[in-house]
């Protein structure tokens, strides 16, 4: 009886311990490289969200400052603007 009841608790130690190495190189080799590809999937589908953002917001300041006269231009940029001359 004694050696049974050794020999079942060594059984579950080993397999318990070979379910944890096994389940180790699951995650290693399969589950954490492809939620890091999903990971960076998703961070560059936000940085080109962003970029996009970025070249409309540009687009709108470029086409509003190609619309200033040369004075409203100069007290933009925040000088002034007397007799044709930027200061």
């Amino acid at each position: 009886m004694i050696f049974s009841r050794a020999s079942a608790i060594a059984g579950a130690v080993f397999g318990g311990l070979a379910v944890f190495l096994i389940m180790q190189a699951v995650n290693a080799l399969w589950v954490i490289p492809a939620a890091r590809d999903a990971g960076r999937e998703m961070e560059r589908a936000a940085i080109l969200q962003q970029a996009m953002k970025n070249i409309e917001t540009r687009s709108k300041t470029n086409a509003e400052i190609r619309n200033l006269d040369d004075g409203a231009l100069c007290r933009e940029l925040g000088g002034l603007y007397e007799d044709g001359i930027c200061r």
